[in-house]
């Protein structure tokens, strides 16, 4: 059983939303003052959404790939300073047009070009690093890379609709196209690996300054991924290799139909007739990465929602049955020290609960959530126990001040009551809210940083089953200042966290 957590306090910040000259957050300067600003805040935790490459719609959640990590990442001034990238050349490219908002039309359509002239570069192939480096993965990188490779080839669609000794993987196909796309592949893999590299250095450093990074992981991977095209055999695919069901969730609080979320479904009668050898791959690779790993959509090991593919909503999937702790006690082998956090919200279920408490995993309370009337509702902070990841909002979630704006008079009521706020500002209520969560009996709390800056909708991450205005928020520099670390690291002392 996993051991609890000290009681502590963490943020919630995207890597794509530091600030940075290049129009997305990366790995460099604004990241290390980021870990500096948290150390000073008495922060222990950085929470990051999904680090892998990002497809179409922009969502860390749907990614190519449960291994290899996002380009957009890399931070150029660090290749800069290694010889690799000439810096008038760099800021010859727009990166952005607004400097709160990722705009990843524009990034999308120079970061590659800019990081292939790097590659031509370098001298990476000589080094000892790059060589463990790709023996050490070499279990998903290889066919990471074709799979990028290849989509390059075909112009960026699914790797469903290549030619068919491609899509199914014909041995002498596949040998034939590595010959030809080799430079492509080679170009792919120095990707990874200054990506890696970057991280690598970043995460050392967080640790040294004594935060923990608590990455994020889907439950899921997009069927448009290296993963599903290198094991069919492991999700639930017809004979022409098209999901029969796909994952979602019933209809909920966020949307009437529910969520078709698109993703296959896995085959967990094959995976654990293997002993969940790509499952036990993933979490090994996971706890490398990080130091706590949240799992999402946690529900879906013990049971999961499944829709009949051809339907366009949820309202017709159906509940089956999950590995349960037969994966649960895979994972606690794979992960060695390291911690998970289960994100166990929607639908209460006894047999989730039943996991959670044999495994030790604590769970998550959303105070978002709290306020329906309910005074028997488990995210309201009096009916939380030990044992609990509190959060103000998830990255689901608007912001506080986003949240509140948005309600009517009366369904503020009942929250200006609870947290003593009956005249005070928004702003006012939001101090509340911190002071309240950072009161509680929850292990650990979690604040998104709109919330700790006070931004309103303007700063929400995602709004589920929408697309296009998504996972766009950065912050500005300087935003984090004197007078928000002062704040938490106020919070953090009275409240001894």
């Amino acid at each position: 059983m996993q051991k609890r957590f000290e009681r502590s306090a963490g943020v919630l910040m995207p890597v794509s939303s530091l600030p940075s000259p290049y129009g997305i957050g990366t790995f460099g300067k604004s990241a290390y003052e980021f870990v500096d600003n948290l150390a000073a805040a008495r922060q222990k935790f950085w929470q990051v959404l999904p680090l892998g490459p990002t497809s179409f719609g922009d969502s860390p959640y749907a990614s190519f790939s449960a291994f290899a990590g996002n380009p957009y990442f890399i931070d150029l001034d660090i290749l800069i300073d290694e010889g690799l990238l000439d810096a008038d050349y760099v800021n010859s490219f727009m990166w952005n047009l607004e400097e709160q908002y990722v705009d990843y039309g524009l990034i999308y359509s120079s970061r590659f070009q800019v990081l292939r002239t790097a590659f031509e570069n370098s001298r990476h192939r000589d080094l000892e690093d790059y060589k463990i480096f790709l023996e050490d993965n070499k279990d998903w990188l290889e066919d990471y890379c074709l799979y990028s490779a290849c989509k390059d080839k075909y112009d960026g669609t699914s790797w469903v609709d290549w030619e068919e000794k491609i899509k199914f993987r014909d041995d002498n196909a596949i040998q034939e196209i590595k010959e030809k796309l080799r430079s492509d592949i080679e170009f792919y893999q120095f990707i990874q690996f200054k990506f890696f590299e970057q991280w690598n250095k970043l995460k050392k450093y967080a640790n040294e300054k004594d935060i923990q990074i608590i990455g994020d992981i889907p439950i899921y991977v997009a069927m448009d991924s290296a993963d599903v095209w290198q094991h069919t055999d492991l999700f639930q695919l017809d004979k022409e290799l098209n999901p029969k069901k796909v994952a979602g969730v019933p209809p909920d609080a966020f949307s009437e139909s529910g969520q078709r979320w698109g993703n296959p479904l896995y085959d967990w009668e094959k995976i654990e007739s293997d002993g969940f050898s790509w499952w036990k791959k993933r979490m090994e690779h996971s706890a490398r990465l990080y130091d706590v790993i949240r799992i999402d959509h946690f529900i879906g090991m013990v049971k999961y929602y499944a829709i009949p593919a051809e339907d366009e909503d949820a309202r017709n999937g159906n509940w089956e049955n999950g590995p349960g702790m037969k994966l649960i006690q895979v994972i606690n082998e794979a992960i060695g020290d390291k911690k998970i956090i289960a994100e166990d919200l929607g639908v209460q279920m006894p047999e989730v609960i039943d996991v959670l408490e044999k495994s030790g995993y604590p769970g998550m309370k959303v105070i978002e959530f709290a306020f329906d009337g309910d005074r028997k509702n488990s995210h309201l902070p009096y009916n939380w126990m030990p044992n609990t990841v509190a959060y103000g909002g998830t990255h689901d979630n608007d912001t506080l001040v986003g949240y509140f704006t948005g309600l009517r008079h009366w369904e503020l009521g009942y929250i200006r009551e609870y947290m003593e706020c009956r005249n005070g500002s928004i702003e006012e209520l939001v101090d509340k809210i911190f002071k309240s969560v950072y009161e509680s009996v929850a292990d650990v709390i979690i604040f998104q940083m709109q919330d700790i800056l006070k931004i309103g909708n303007i700063g929400r991450m995602n709004l589920p089953s929408s697309m296009g205005t998504n996972w766009r928020w950065r912050m500005v520099e300087g935003q984090f200042g004197p007078q928000e670390i002062e704040r938490l690291r106020y919070l953090c002392d009275i409240y001894g966290r």
